[in-house]
């Protein structure tokens, strides 16, 4: 599978389905979500940001680039601790793969280890590539692999993870992400809800590839799940400078806090409240956090945001109000207690349109 990474970043376990199928706008897609079609077995038309969105991203990256390297380092040194100098980085694709680049570097440069690092495809309701799993233990140690996503919403891929895993008692499933303002992990960098920067942008900063893609009629039995390389994106391509910039905030000297700060209620648990408060019966339409907020808007088609009035007006959501003020959707303080939520996306039912 072709990107616009170094391969000597990652290796990506994916199969190469550019031209194969015809991206489709956010609408299209929701519509057939919606009458039960699976996102996996199409691909999004890629939102092209605005200048006014891509100054909010240059913002973002320009205020929040050191704390987003203070909890990769936090949570690469987690994983030292856990796994050694023989650590297996395995990405989630597509939101993972800047992460574990990032750990890989941090782990190089501080002890001078060279992780492999692959990425494969996980998808809500249908499970991990298992052919990239057994590719991956083929080659190393069961015990050396650990998993990698760059936040936890809600908690639905990391449940996912845990499901997926079952056939595979040799493997650890606890996943490691930087922000993890559910409370459902330690192996993260914290529990509060930061604004990673790549999480406001897609293709664009996660090596001009799609989220990963399976149907029957392109994915074989024998195939990895699959993926498009967005070459028409070429000239707004940012996913290494992206890497560099947070590079350079490394502290090496740093320690991860001690286990248990900052947890506070379970993520599953507000977004029921969240679901019970808006009256909305699907579990899936509600999307808690900076990271799955961002990512309503830029693929889904969505009803509303809502926000801890605590930081509504807070920078770290600047990209996301642009991107409300863009698409017309109503921003308004939450009605519940977001607990460790800064923000919330919530999906439109469109049979109430």
């Amino acid at each position: 599978m072709k990107s616009s990474y170094d391969p000597d970043d990652v290796t990506l376990l994916l199969k190469d389905i550019t031209g194969l199928t015809e991206p489709l706008p956010a609408e299209i897609r929701e519509a057939r979500i919606q009458k039960g079609a699976h996102y996996c077995e199409m691909l999004p038309l890629e939102y092209k940001p605005s200048e006014q969105y891509l100054a909010a991203y240059r913002s973002a990256l320009q205020h929040y680039a050191e704390s987003t390297a203070r909890a990769t380092g936090f949570l690469a040194e987690k994983l030292y601790r856990k796994k050694g100098r023989d650590l297996v980085i395995v990405s989630l694709a597509r939101a993972g793969i800047p992460v574990g680049i990032l750990i890989k570097r941090y782990l190089n440069r501080k002890y001078g280890i060279s992780c492999p690092h692959y990425a494969i495809s996980i998808i809500r309701g249908r499970g991990i590539d298992r052919n990239a799993v057994d590719y991956i233990l083929k080659r190393h140690d069961p015990a050396a692999l650990q998993f990698i996503d760059g936040w936890i919403g809600k908690g639905a891929i990391l449940t996912q993870l845990r499901e997926a895993l079952s056939d595979y008692p040799e493997l650890d499933a606890e996943l490691g992400v930087i922000s993890d303002p559910a409370s459902l992990t330690e192996l993260c960098g914290t529990h509060e809800d930061i604004l990673i920067p790549s999480s406001c942008l897609n293709a664009t900063v996660t090596g001009l590839i799609s989220r990963t893609f399976l149907r029957s009629d392109i994915i074989g039995p024998q195939d990895f799940h699959g993926a498009a390389f967005y070459d028409n994106l070429r000239g707004e391509d940012l996913s290494r400078d992206y890497l560099t910039e947070i590079e350079r905030f490394f502290d090496f000297g740093a320690s991860p806090p001690a286990a248990g700060g900052e947890t506070g209620r379970p993520g599953p648990e507000t977004a029921r409240l969240i679901a019970e408060a808006y009256g909305v019966t699907d579990i899936n339409f509600i999307k808690p956090g900076i990271g799955e907020a961002t990512r309503v808007l830029l693929r889904r088609i969505p009803w509303r945001i809502i926000v801890n009035p605590r930081y509504a007006s807070s920078p770290e959501l600047l990209h996301i109000r642009e991107l409300a003020r863009e698409k017309s959707v109503p921003w308004e303080d939450s009605r519940v207690d977001l607990g460790n939520y800064k923000v919330a996306g919530i999906i439109k039912k469109l049979s109430d349109i």
